[in-house]
């Protein structure tokens, strides 16, 4: 088991009941190699720890922060609000939601100074895609990661389709 001693990027959700979509973006940095840290803390229940964190982030060594949120979802914006580091928003579909849009929506509209980048409701893969492209503009190393699981991914797709050319239909044109 390595010995990480440095967060470079900090994983937020409202609650545990966030991990289910969250886990997707541990499980993928962890996959990675990307030393992380993982709380759930509550803007409305622990607004002062959330400051606490988030201000003291940028000390501990976190380069980027991901926060999951689903209902109001203000955890990314006030997150943002106590830290000069990039913050990239999960909104979360919830029990308590809207089908996800009061989320998306609450994380999005942030106002002017305060940006918080969005990905997709329940995208927390995406998020810690986006983390490591950012912490990839500075590293060599989490670069050349990044461009394997690019190449990967391309390769995927050209396995599956010519899998798709082998399917018969009786009035396919090849």
């Amino acid at each position: 088991m390595p010995n990480i001693q440095i967060p470079l990027i900090s994983i937020y959700m409202g609650s545990t009941s966030d991990m289910p979509v969250m886990r997707k973006a541990a499980e993928f940095l962890n996959a990675q190699e990307i030393p992380f840290e993982i709380h759930a803390l509550s803007a409305h229940r622990t607004p002062n720890l959330v400051a606490e964190y988030a201000s003291g982030a940028q000390k501990r060594g976190v380069k980027v922060i991901i926060a999951g949120a689903g209902g109001a979802a203000h955890l990314p914006g006030v997150i943002a609000a106590y830290t000069p580091l990039p913050v990239i928003g999960v909104p979360i579909k919830s029990s308590n939601s809207i089908d996800g849009w009061d989320s998306i929506l609450s994380i999005l509209q942030m106002p002017s100074g305060i940006p918080v980048a969005t990905v997709a409701i329940d995208g927390a893969q995406n998020a810690a895609i986006l983390a490591m492209q950012i912490l990839a503009l500075t590293d060599p190393a989490i670069a050349a990661r990044l461009q394997t699981f690019k190449e990967q991914l391309a390769q995927k797709v050209v396995k599956a389709d010519a899998e798709l050319a082998q399917e018969e239909f009786a009035f396919r044109v090849k």
